[in-house]
């Protein structure tokens, strides 16, 4: 046997045990059924490849039947051997069209690698672990939406592989050893997994419209981030609006209203430490924004300098607190030193995430509120309280006891 064949049969030899592997862990072998039309398309275009590959079928049956110091007996155990079924086994699987793949063209996709590893240091903020823990998050609900898919597939070296749709408990527990396929015909979504090693797997969720989906995952989700700690959760309100002065129970109706016919919108709340400027965000964005499909993201100092809307929301809500530290006016020392003013500028503008329109990956009217607090306007970059940045304005004067 050549250097070539045995390294072959190695190949082959691996292959099947990973075979064994899988059906000893559920996974069944896809048999390939021979379709005519395809095969008159194979003939029609690629009839040199498939005169050689039939002429390699016939040599490779040649081979094993005509070994001269062999019994004719022996020569019909080699044909049902492994190799030689290996070799018929590339021929057959040329010869019919492989299993139903997820269309990489599909508008929506969204793709994470899965478990999270954190990164944090000191020149370093975890905000593109927080998005992508969002993300991932994003991607585990819509698989519980969808429930069991109608179709599990895997590819491992020219072998195709399927699991019983009914015998499916949990995407952790499947075995995976190169890329699973699964799809859910009713919703006609595509879901990739890839190996990538010691059990990190990269998934990949594929669909003609996801936005629908994306909503029902993300509907409650609130971002913390703040100093080098990131959280993923749901938004927790002290109070409720209705505990608040009956001036400001107004100033909430206004906001309700604005929220309601505007794409884009920001409210600057300001008054004296300790009169629940803070308590009303959350409260108005537990109350009014989440209902209305908002992901909120709770952002401090860095993650605004840092921060971009992630283009598969369609509604954001930002509670910025402190904004007379971050948006200071630019004609001082301090606001120089950094780009945070300018950041926040464009933020409430739209300049930032509407100035680059991705290509054929959700394009949505994204919404976007902004609330923000601060203790005293005076600091303020004289720019951001123009007309048409914020649009709504109230003092806080009640003190919370």
């Amino acid at each position: 046997m050549s250097d070539f064949n045995f390294n072959q049969y190695n190949q082959f030899q691996h292959s099947q045990q990973q075979g064994q592997n899988l059906l000893a862990a559920g996974w069944r072998p896809l048999n390939r059924d021979f379709d005519w039309n395809y095969f008159l398309h194979l003939v029609q275009n690629d009839g040199d490849e498939l005169n050689r590959r039939m002429m390699g079928a016939v040599s490779t049956i040649t081979d094993s039947l005509g070994r001269s110091y062999q019994a004719w007996w022996s020569n019909v155990i080699n044909l049902c051997s492994s190799y030689t079924r290996g070799e018929l086994d590339q021929v057959w699987n040329y010869l019919t069209p492989e299993p139903p793949c997820p269309d990489h063209h599909y508008i929506d996709s969204l793709s994470v690698e899965t478990p999270m590893r954190q990164v944090v240091s000191r020149s370093s903020i975890p905000i593109d672990y927080a998005l992508n823990r969002l993300q991932e998050t994003a991607i585990r609900k819509m698989l519980e939406i969808l429930g069991r898919p109608d179709l599990i597939t895997q590819n491992y070296l020219d072998r195709w592989f399927y699991f019983p749709p009914d015998r499916f408990d949990q995407w952790e527990r499947l075995d995976v050893v190169s890329t699973v396929y699964a799809y859910w015909s009713s919703h006609d979504v595509w879901l990739q997994i890839d190996y990538v090693d010691r059990g990190r797997r990269y998934w990949t969720l594929m669909a003609k419209n996801m936005a629908p989906l994306i909503q029902k995952a993300t509907y409650g989700l609130a971002v913390m981030l703040s100093g080098y700690q990131n959280r993923v959760g749901q938004i927790h309100a002290q109070f409720s609006t209705r505990d608040f002065p009956e001036e400001i129970q107004a100033f909430s109706d206004a906001v309700q209203q604005t929220v309601m016919t505007q794409d884009r919108l920001a409210v600057l709340v300001h008054g004296d430490p300790g009169t629940g400027k803070t308590a009303w965000t959350q409260a108005i964005a537990k109350e009014i924004l989440v209902p209305l499909g908002y992901v909120i993201f709770i952002l401090d100092h860095d993650a605004v300098e840092n921060f971009v809307p992630p283009a598969y929301l369609e509604r954001i809500c930002l509670i910025i607190n402190e904004a007379d530290n971050l948006a200071q006016d630019r004609s001082t020392e301090i606001a120089q030193a950094s780009n945070k003013t300018e950041h926040i500028l464009s933020l409430l503008d739209g300049t930032l995430y509407q100035s680059v329109v991705s290509v054929g990956n959700f394009e949505l009217e994204q919404k976007l509120v902004v609330l923000m607090t601060c203790n005293t306007t005076e600091r303020l970059d004289p720019a951001m309280l123009r007309k048409g940045r914020v649009d709504l304005i109230c003092e806080f004067q009640h003190r919370f006891v």
